[in-house]
């Protein structure tokens, strides 16, 4: 299945991990941080953006091939999880 994201077409079939997060920043250190943890941690950190990560990294292999989207609000990630959510 291929999704046609903004980053191009990405092959739904050989994810390996597909997780939204949030992007952080904490003393000068930038983080990505899980949606459940900045609902308990609003106000703390300043938010960055939203992600949506599609991993295509094979089990216990060291090299990384991921493509993030990012957006701007929790809305715009909600509206894309949806869209991508549609192919499974």
């Amino acid at each position: 299945m291929i999704y046609k994201s903004k980053e191009g077409d990405l092959d739904l079939d050989k994810i390996t991990r597909l997780y939204p997060a949030v992007v952080v920043e904490v003393e000068g250190e930038m983080a990505e941080m899980s949606l459940e943890w900045i609902d308990m941690n609003e106000g703390k950190v300043n938010i960055v953006h939203y992600v949506l990560v599609f991993d295509f990294t094979p089990l216990n292999e060291d090299i990384r091939d991921r493509t993030t989207l990012i957006f701007k609000t929790k809305d715009e990630l909600i509206n894309e999880m949806q869209e991508v959510a549609k192919f499974f």
